[in-house]
């Protein structure tokens, strides 16, 4: 989830008054018409406000009916009401103005959020629909110019929405992309190192006099053994080298020691960190799981320096749990809040781990702590 959409998943109650108050202006609109064509009952003025109603009802957000076939639904019948009443029927002086807002808003919806074959075909026919609702009117000049330069704007904001967050998604798959393309080479260094020790030991046993009568068969073996691992090592080489797209000099993995390298080097330039490991956890964390831990540190504590400057503290725990290594990031600073919006709907280093963490089959969250600050908790299984 981004932009918007995001911000609507963590604001349930704030979308859900959004939604009342819509549908309580639409209705306001339709309901004045209502006063004022009953005072010349004619079918003309009952179809302008059937179709009103339609439309506005068409408007509302509803999670059932798919957007793309509301805004269909609305197009054609504001289209059909249009036609019909030009085409048959004397001018009104009432021409659908909650009609019109209603089809504004749904063209704001289908430009913004819509797939583009759909945006294309029903943004024109629903900002046009719009404009071409008060020419039912006595004197249509005024109001078609101020819903022709309404819809204009109203198209136009769209479109910078929809561009912003098609690059916003761009953005996401590339920090997505390059946090896997660090984790296989991550991957591909632990990897290597065990395959390189199996080449060695087999390598070496297959020199080894012995005098049982099966040596000849565990030659064979260890012989088949060094040619398996040998052509695996060579290929998890070419197939990282294709998804690193890059020549750099692989680095060695950052462990548990490197935390503490780590929380010692910020807690000269920042605030003071209090590291606690569990008692023997360097000896049983895998390598690429221990360098994850280092990442999801080291971003930890840059959002620290960045969102939270008033904090006084930091406290992370690395412990296990049931259900494997649980790193717990946490911090004092009063302005949680802040951090919340800047961290999940315009920064992307916790995007960048939540893909780490679930690529390692883990999970990551991050938001305001009960008591205060910020907290950052993953676990990450260790089997």
């Amino acid at each position: 989830m981004t932009g918007l959409a995001g911000w609507a998943a963590r604001h349930p109650r704030a979308v859900g008054v959004g939604k009342c108050a819509l549908a309580f202006v639409l209705l306001f609109l339709v309901a004045l018409e209502a006063l004022v064509l009953a005072r010349q009952p004619t079918r003309p003025h009952a179809i302008v406000w059937a179709a009103g109603v339609a439309v506005c009802v068409c408007a509302v957000p509803n999670n059932r009916v798919p957007l793309v076939v509301r805004a269909a639904v609305a197009a054609v019948v504001s289209w059909t009401t249009t036609i019909v009443l030009l085409v048959g029927q004397p001018p009104l002086s009432v021409w659908g103005l909650g009609e019109a807002i209603a089809l504004l808003v749904l063209l704001t919806a289908v430009v913004h959020r819509a797939p583009d074959r759909a945006a294309v075909v029903l943004g024109p026919l629903l900002g046009l629909a719009a404009v071409a609702a008060p020419l039912r009117d006595t004197k249509p000049g005024a109001f078609t110019l101020v819903m022709a330069v309404s819809t204009t704007l109203v198209a136009a904001f769209s479109l910078v929405l929809r561009a912003q967050s098609t690059q916003r998604l761009r953005d996401l798959a590339a920090v997505r992309s390059a946090e896997r393309r660090e984790l296989a080479r991550e991957l591909h260094d632990v990897v290597a190192h065990h395959i390189t020790g199996i080449v060695v030991q087999a390598r070496a046993a297959r020199f080894t006099e012995r005098e049982q009568g099966a040596v000849v068969d565990a030659a064979e073996s260890f012989g088949r053994i060094e040619t398996a691992a040998g052509e695996a090592l060579g290929a998890m080489r070419r197939l990282v080298h294709v998804l690193r797209e890059d020549t750099a000099e692989t680095a060695p993995l950052a462990g548990i020691e490197q935390v503490r390298e780590l929380t010692q080097a910020f807690s000269r330039t920042g605030p003071p960190v209090l590291l606690q490991v569990e008692s023997g956890l360097d000896d049983r964390v895998p390598p690429d799981v221990a360098a994850g831990v280092h990442r999801i540190v080291r971003e930890a504590l840059t959002n620290v320096v960045k969102h939270a400057a008033d904090a006084t503290a930091v406290r992370i725990t690395l412990r296990t749990v049931a259900d494997g290594l649980e790193v717990r990031i946490a911090d004092d600073g009063s302005k949680a809040a802040k951090l919340a919006e800047s961290a999940r709907g315009g920064g992307f280093g916790l995007v960048g781990l939540t893909e780490r963490a679930e690529a390692l089959g883990g999970r990551l969250s991050a938001g305001p702590a009960p008591e205060g600050g910020w907290l950052v908790t993953a676990v990450l299984p260790l089997h």
